[in-house]
């Protein structure tokens, strides 16, 4: 493809050489480059790409697109295309190189603090279900139809995610439901893409670490429904305090859900069981097999965007009874002695919260009789990331005991922190009561036996924190590590 047609939507201040110059390939990695490709120079947040021009170039870049030309001049034979921001440049950059793949299918885009990958990849199941052909790119994996490609990020960078859409369009997908991070939101990873639709679940504190104010990472949130295009359909939580704050600025046609209260899309919970509940949806009864109020609302969400998109609401119903929750939220995974341990990505206070209010519904809703004994007791095992947001590890602690009657403080990814100074952080949040039922050991795996050493029959084990993951980040390093297979395995040696 010509250089002229990839830039032809860029505000370019200067362009050195020659327009119609064939570019092969697009790269924002110098290492990366080879003959005929144009590389994008970004300044980023740990390395600035301007500094590697000259390597680029040595790699045999066609042309380099960048906001400043380099000091030691101009190579010939190489376009130099100057634009104010490169890191805006590159989605539609990426986009356009690719043939605009978000426009010859319907993409909808999910944000929020939870629930993102839940309603993306039910809404992905849903559709394939019906019988269309779709994609799906979240943090779990990324799909084109069958075919799972592993996800390093919720969102891919602009040229990975045109050209797994790209593929997609080629497989002959109608459809991509994609988690929209607030870091790719904020970074333009999905500038230059055209959106179907938008949904946002809620907004509670993460990534601070980054946005550094709740303010900061909430407007990320809301940039996403600021570029949705006219015609296209934002559905947002009514429940949630931000839910409207969201779409005060957008041109798509806004629809709302809600359990509490006047929405579009409206549940409430008629019976619920760890195996599912059954609800009543806008007026029609239905069993679905998921548990937790905050699912409801992420079903909701699913329903609403179905039938934007043309679903009948019977038919999205009934799709929506044979679906199962996502691998790593909400797991149950039960004993030969009667325990259940439930294991669950939630890595937030709110997060957390849900899911300890989920199993206390379950738990309240069928109380044992008393002459099977004492009432059922809840035991958290929980930790918080390395080199992430402090402020959010006192409150985890504070919501796993306000809930729990133990709990194990134990590592999570602690990445190139130490484990114990991350514990320790947790439990500067509480008080001396609720230090009693509170144990704090470092091995992870030690963590959940002790946790199963403490249940009796009928007893909730919830492990939260790492979910569908399969390793620990260790200085740098992923160790196989998976809760599922570890508990079971504990259940199997007791």
């Amino acid at each position: 493809m010509k250089l002229s047609e990839i830039i032809q939507d860029l505000e370019v201040k200067t362009l050195l050489g020659q327009a119609d110059t064939e570019i092969s390939d697009i790269s924002i990695d110098s290492r990366r480059v080879a003959p005929g490709h144009l590389f994008v120079a970004i300044r980023g947040t740990q390395t600035d790409g301007h500094q590697y021009i000259a390597k680029a170039v040595e790699q045999g870049a066609a042309a380099v697109l960048c906001e400043q030309l380099p000091q030691e001049g101009a190579s010939d034979g190489v376009a130099y295309v100057v634009v104010s921001n490169s890191e805006e440049a590159v989605g539609p950059v990426a986009t356009a190189f690719h043939h605009h793949p978000s426009r010859r299918l319907k993409l909808v885009g999910v944000t929020g603090t939870n629930g993102k990958t839940t309603i993306a990849t039910l809404l992905y199941n849903m559709f394939r279900k019906a019988g269309f052909r779709c994609g799906l790119l979240s943090t779990v994996c990324n799909y084109i139809e069958d075919e799972a490609i592993p996800a390093s990020h919720t969102t891919p960078d602009p040229i990975e995610l045109n050209r797994l859409l790209d593929r997609m369009v080629q497989a002959g997908c109608q459809y991509c439901f994609m988690e929209c991070s607030s870091h790719a939101i904020a970074q333009h990873r999905i500038g230059g893409l055209r959106f179907e639709g938008g949904i946002f679940t809620n907004l509670t504190r993460d990534h601070l670490d980054y946005h550094k104010t709740l303010e900061n990472y909430r407007d990320a949130k809301k940039l996403f429904f600021d570029m949705l295009p006219k015609g296209a359909f934002a559905i947002t939580n009514a429940d949630d305090k931000n839910g409207m704050y969201m779409v005060q600025n957008t041109r798509a046609t806004v629809k709302t859900y809600s359990t509490r209260t006047l929405a579009d899309y409206r549940a409430r919970i008629i019976e619920c069981h760890f195996e599912g509940m059954y609800l009543e949806i806008d007026g029609r009864e239905v069993g679905v097999q998921f548990i937790g109020r905050f699912n409801v609302s992420n079903l909701l969400a699913v329903y609403g965007a179905a039938l934007s998109l043309g679903m009948k609401a019977d038919d999205a119903l009934l799709i929506m009874s044979t679906l199962h929750s996502v691998a790593g939220r909400l797991e149950p995974i039960r004993s030969k002695d009667g325990i259940t341990a439930i294991v669950d990505y939630a890595h937030t206070p709110d997060a957390l919260d849900n899911v300890l209010r989920a199993i206390h519904e379950v738990l309240d809703s069928n109380p044992a009789p008393a002459a099977q004994g004492p009432a059922a007791k809840v035991i958290t095992v929980c930790g918080a990331g390395g080199n992430r947001d402090k402020g959010k590890r006192p409150l985890m602690a504070q919501e796993a005991a306000k809930q729990s009657d133990r709990v194990v403080i134990t590592s999570d990814n602690p990445r190139f922190e130490r484990p114990q100074d991350i514990i320790d952080d947790m439990l500067a949040g509480l008080d001396q009561k609720q230090m009693k039922k509170v144990l704090a050991i470092a091995d992870r795996r030690e963590a959940i036996k002790t946790a199963v050493m403490l249940a009796q029959k009928g007893d909730v084990i919830l492990i939260a924190g790492k979910g569908h993951e399969d390793y620990q980040e260790i200085e740098g390093v992923k160790h196989h590590f998976d809760d599922r297979e570890v508990v079971r395995q504990i259940f199997q040696e007791n």
